[in-house]
């Protein structure tokens, strides 16, 4: 039987709610809307507090919101929904005069009817920017606290205590990396910053040399630099540098000075090997 390869998977669609109390306005919004393969539209309202309580049941990642309507204007039922919950907002209304309002409240766009369909487009495609920033903002702050908990919670704090440099997390290009101390070949500092270089790739970790040689196992890291630790299984040999100083060559060929006030570790190390 023939596979059949699968492509890469599709984002998820906007999920958008149309409010405004004139059914032909709502009607306008979603044939354009049904245009876009990416929306999918979760309901209609025709008022401020119908609006409200979709929102807070089907929570829609944007909403085309009209300004004055009878009993509930849109902004009383943002005040309803709460910010923290309020999803983006692309305002449509007749009347000008609401605009400094609608920006106040972090309104995404703010369509004045009539408008015709490139203006609807342009509302829309910033509508979907600003909700892909915010969920990439969401991701951030949730990785940012996982981390902090990770490695500052008590419990886990005493865990790392039992088992130093087993494990080191580190926060790169929006994803904690769990790296295991036997893949990392050599550290280096770099300003407020550690540098891992893990098979040709460098990671960043803001963290101390100091705080960081505390934590790695001595058995298997040795400093031979104030700002260079390094993986013994990965050490090859010790080259002549000049004036009488080595360098320490990896297995990779990576060539890091060996500083002569680390002498000492290393002779040490020597001395256990012959």
């Amino acid at each position: 039987m023939k596979t059949i390869p699968l492509g890469p998977p599709t984002a998820p669609r906007v999920r958008t709610l149309i409010v405004d109390d004139e059914p032909a306005a709502r009607r306008g919004v979603r044939l354009l809307l049904e245009r876009d393969p990416t929306v999918e539209i979760v309901g209609e309202a025709a008022g401020g507090a119908e609006a409200a309580e979709i929102i807070k049941r089907e929570k829609p990642d944007l909403v085309f919101l009209d300004v004055q309507m009878p009993g509930c204007d849109g902004f009383e039922a943002l005040t309803k929904v709460g910010g923290a919950a309020s999803p983006a907002v692309v305002f449509v209304t007749a009347y000008d005069e609401h605009a400094l309002r609608a920006f106040e409240v972090n309104a995404v766009d703010y369509l004045l009817k009539p408008y015709d369909d490139a203006r609807f487009s342009a509302a829309l495609q910033r509508a979907k920017h600003a909700i892909r920033q915010r969920e990439t903002e969401n991701v951030n702050s949730r990785l940012t606290q996982l981390l902090d908990y990770l490695q500052h919670d008590p419990a886990r704090a005493a865990a790392r205590d039992e088992l130093p440099g087993d494990r080191i997390l580190i926060k790169s290009s929006g994803e904690i990396v769990f790296l295991k101390a036997d893949e990392i070949d050599w550290i280096e500092a770099e300003g407020d910053y550690m540098k891992f270089h893990v098979a040709g790739r460098a990671h960043l970790m803001r963290e101390t040399m100091a705080r960081l040689e505390a934590r790695l196992d001595p058995k298997r890291f040795l400093r031979i630099h104030r700002s260079t630790i390094v993986n013994l299984d990965r050490m090859r040999k010790l080259s002549p540098s000049f004036a009488g100083e080595y360098a320490v060559v990896l297995h990779d060929g990576t060539k890091l000075k060996l500083s002569r006030g680390y002498h000492e570790r290393i002779n040490a190390l020597l001395k256990q090997a012959f």
